[in-house]
């Protein structure tokens, strides 16, 4: 089988919101989604240049746009913000419309993904990216593997 990049999408994610340096990515209240605060990602995480995330570019793109295909590639949804509160209800729920709201520099999205949480990092080796070979197995009732980089297993 084919293995992941040590460094995979979801587990640059993982480590960006858990990191005390970057402040455009956070957890929700319940550490089950997370918050993007689209304008300071794009000043903090892709602007050309040194910048909070070091002096390596994390990304290989400086679109915003290509951020979010990257988190519908691996299963994230979008979920529906309340403009008044920032919170989303009860259960997470795929958007039908909107999705965003002005919070600090910019629009705020929010994502979920069932297997993205805070405190289990054991679980991002269940986010698989939906190729279509992949989709194919997936279809078939066939499991897609993964492994986590060497620094997040146990």
């Amino acid at each position: 089988p084919v293995l992941p990049r040590p460094c995979t999408f979801p587990v640059k994610l993982w480590l960006l919101v858990n990191s005390p340096w970057v402040r455009s990515v956070r957890w929700d209240s319940r550490g089950e989604g997370l918050f993007i605060d689209q304008r300071l990602f794009e000043q903090e995480l892709l602007a050309v240049g040194p910048s909070a995330a070091g002096k390596e570019e994390l990304f290989k793109t400086k679109n915003f746009g290509s951020i979010v295909r990257q988190l519908n590639l691996y299963g994230f949804h979008k979920l529906t913000v309340n403009p008044a509160s920032g919170a989303v209800g009860s259960s997470p729920m795929p958007a039908t419309v909107g999705g965003e709201t002005s919070y600090a520099d910019g629009p705020l999205h929010h994502f979920w993904n069932p297997h993205f949480r805070f405190d289990r990092p054991d679980l991002l080796i269940k986010i698989k990216r939906l190729t279509k070979a992949n989709k194919r197995k997936l279809d078939a009732g066939l499991e897609v593997t993964s492994r986590l980089p060497d620094d997040l297993q146990h």
